[in-house]
């Protein structure tokens, strides 16, 4: 075979066509055929007497081929066949037996492309509409649980003031009331103390009198017997005081229940928490299904976007302030941030203007533009969070403990904030919402083994996929949103280095292998090799960074360069 010429070279770039010496974007497939054609080929398997009535279809709608399976009783034959009566796979030799005679068959190719296209669309629910839902349920059950909490906190608090105003008119009266006693003793014992006085007079009364008599009764003086007469004052009457009574008071635990406030569930029935019907799924996956059904009808085979037949350059910047570009986050503004391997995070403008600059000590993918316009970044040193806003105010949003955050992403369909960390020889990916609350960790597979070792750059898929690229298991790890391991990718040669990670509207998986100095991309539902997208070949070396934008642009960053490039690959 002669040597492909530069432009089929080119071509390989991407999935090749299925037809022998041809090396276009196989980007349409035939499903009777089972294999990848380009628009030149399809057009002429279109026209071709042999395959004009082959149902050719986009590749990522292509019906997948039936697995080999030999009948027991012919084993040189394979299973083809559905017999509806006997309700049993069958080949071609067994459908002529005796005990098949009048049944009817079905190609069981075609109930298996139907059978999947079911089971696709059941995963395709759960991936989008009943994981979603119970997630948002349960975020909901954590409001509900922050919020009982707040209220509780909060009657506490009403309980404690109010028993505290009551014990301070509990003192107030005791005062009083012991201030009362002090007056009341006061004037008694003023009273009796007058009684005293009244009783000292008395006596000395008495004792002057008792002089006088005994003055008389002298010898000498007997003669005044008869002249003086002498009378005693009768004893001064006093009274004698009541003394205060005690009246205890009267009162029960009842009765400071009722002086007290208290917290009573109301008699109401609880509401059921609305969940939400699988017709009205949010209004990205909406979209996204309507166009990829809008994309199936059309019968010219176009679809709003597919992958190109080549890779367009344009635009280049130049990015002040850093030495290499080790990732790229692109802010809906159309700005971006870069970051290189020395912790420089800076933003530019449209024009490749510096507009801010800071010193972090981040990881690879370090760094994510939120739906809100801001931009989040992590500091693995001080083990934060933090959170730039539009008017270049720098927070702290999340601590994360004891774990060392090296990657960050923030999700386009609901905000989530996912966070590659490790610790101690572990790692682990952390799930937290927009408001920064913790809500999932996915660390270990089903038989308990780690998934990660060091996720340094993670992404999102539409379906709701997570994909890291791990730079010590050369691997890129796509689990689903629940955490459930799904596949992996090791690339295409003897070694492979994955770096920078994104994916795309249409669910491709686009990673940089620092090995071969290219971007792969991924085939959207099993994670296969498609195309080398991005080669020595457009320009760039020693790939680290991507990023896609909401105009479909994909953003390189590379190595020993501060050069950002930016390509058109969908059309």
């Amino acid at each position: 075979m002669s040597e492909p010429s530069d432009e089929q070279a080119a071509m390989q770039h991407y999935l090749v066509c299925g037809t022998e010496d041809c090396q276009k974007n196989g980007q349409f497939y035939c499903n009777a055929c089972h294999q990848p054609l380009c628009e030149q080929c399809r057009d002429k398997h279109q026209k071709s007497p042999n395959t004009k009535n082959h149902e050719i279809v986009l590749y990522r709608h292509r019906k997948h081929q039936l697995p080999v399976e030999l009948c027991q009783d012919h084993p040189t034959r394979n299973k083809e066949l559905f017999c509806r009566e006997c309700s049993i796979p069958l080949c071609s030799k067994c459908s002529i037996m005796k005990e098949h005679i009048g049944h009817v068959f079905d190609d069981l190719e075609e109930i298996y492309a139907d059978i999947y296209a079911v089971w696709q669309g059941e995963f395709s629910k759960i991936q989008k509409y009943f994981l979603p839902t119970t997630n948002d349920l349960k975020s909901d059950i954590e409001e509900d649980v922050t919020e009982i909490k707040k209220i509780m906190k909060s009657f506490r608090a009403s309980i404690k003031a109010e028993a505290e105003s009551l014990k301070n008119l509990v003192d107030e009266v005791t005062s009083e009331s012991i201030e009362n006693t002090h007056t009341m003793e006061k004037t008694l014992l003023k009273m009796l103390k007058s009684q005293e006085t009244t009783y000292d007079d008395y006596i000395t009364y008495l004792w002057k009198m008792s002089d006088e008599f005994q003055e008389y009764l002298s010898l000498t003086n007997k003669k005044l017997l008869f002249t003086k007469t002498l009378k005693i004052q009768p004893i001064p009457e006093t009274i004698k005081p009541v003394p205060p009574e005690f009246i205890a008071g009267r009162f029960s635990k009842n009765d400071i229940t009722k002086l007290l406030g208290n917290v009573n569930v109301p008699n109401r029935k609880p509401e059921k928490r609305k969940i939400q019907p699988i017709e009205a799924e949010s209004a990205h996956m909406k979209s996204t299904e309507k166009q990829l059904e809008q994309s199936k009808e059309k019968s010219d085979m176009k679809q709003t976007l597919s992958l190109s037949s080549s890779v367009t350059k344009v635009r280049e910047y130049s990015v002040p302030g850093v030495n290499s570009v080790y990732h790229v986050s692109v802010e809906k503004s159309g700005r971006f941030w870069v970051s290189d391997d020395r912790g420089s995070l800076v933003q530019t403008d449209l024009q490749g203007k510096l507009l801010q600059k800071i010193q972090t000590s981040g990881g690879k993918g370090y760094h994510t533009a939120t739906q809100d316009g801001d931009l989040i970044y992590t500091d693995r040193d001080k083990k934060v969070i933090y959170r730039i806003t539009q008017d270049r105010k720098i927070t702290e949003f999340i601590k994360t403990g004891g774990w060392k955050p090296i990657s960050i992403h923030s999700s386009r369909i609901n905000g989530d904030i996912l966070v590659g960390m490790y610790k101690g020889g572990e790692a682990k990916v952390t799930r937290y919402n927009k408001a920064g609350k913790e809500i999932q960790n996915i660390q270990r597979d089903n038989q308990g083994q780690g998934l990660y070792s060091n996720p340094h750059y993670i992404t999102e898929k539409i379906n709701g996929d997570i994909c890291t690229s791990d730079i010590n298991t050369k691997k890129v790890m796509v689990v689903n949103k629940s955490g459930h391991h799904r596949l992996y990718y090791t690339g295409q040669g003897s070694e492979f280095c994955p770096f920078g990670i994104c994916t795309d509207v249409l669910g491709h998986i686009l990673v940089c292998d620092m090995a071969s100095n290219t971007v792969h991309l991924l085939e959207e539902q099993e994670g296969e090799f498609l195309a080398v997208i991005i080669s020595p070949r457009q320009g760039i070396n020693h790939p680290r960074g991507v990023c896609v934008d909401d105009e479909n642009n994909l953003y390189v960053g590379q190595y020993f360069t501060n050069t950002v490039t930016v390509y058109k690959y969908l059309q």
